[in-house]
């Protein structure tokens, strides 16, 4: 193994999830110039937009996908060119 490759600098910092308000607090090296008070205690805190509490594949929330939509969009935009590429 490589010796000295790994920041020996880690902090903890606060994940703060956009889309409902969760935040958790892990140890990062992540640069951040926000901070925020949890539990009385200030931490840099770093936004995300999705986490495992707002991801549709761990909430078992799914959302309904126009997939027919998109492949008539991908027709009428590139179908001439591809009846040219079979023939």
């Amino acid at each position: 193994m490589k010796k000295d490759i790994h920041p020996k600098e880690y902090r903890l910092v606060a994940f703060k999830d956009m889309s409902n308000g969760h935040t958790f607090i892990t140890r990062s090296t992540v640069d951040t110039k926000e901070t925020e008070t949890i539990d009385g205690v200030e931490y840099p805190v770093y936004k995300l937009e999705i986490s495992n509490t707002s991801h549709p594949f761990y909430t078992g929330k799914t959302k309904l996908v126009d997939t027919a939509g998109r492949v008539d969009k991908f027709m009428s935009r590139y179908g001439k060119h591809m009846e040219n590429r079979k023939k």
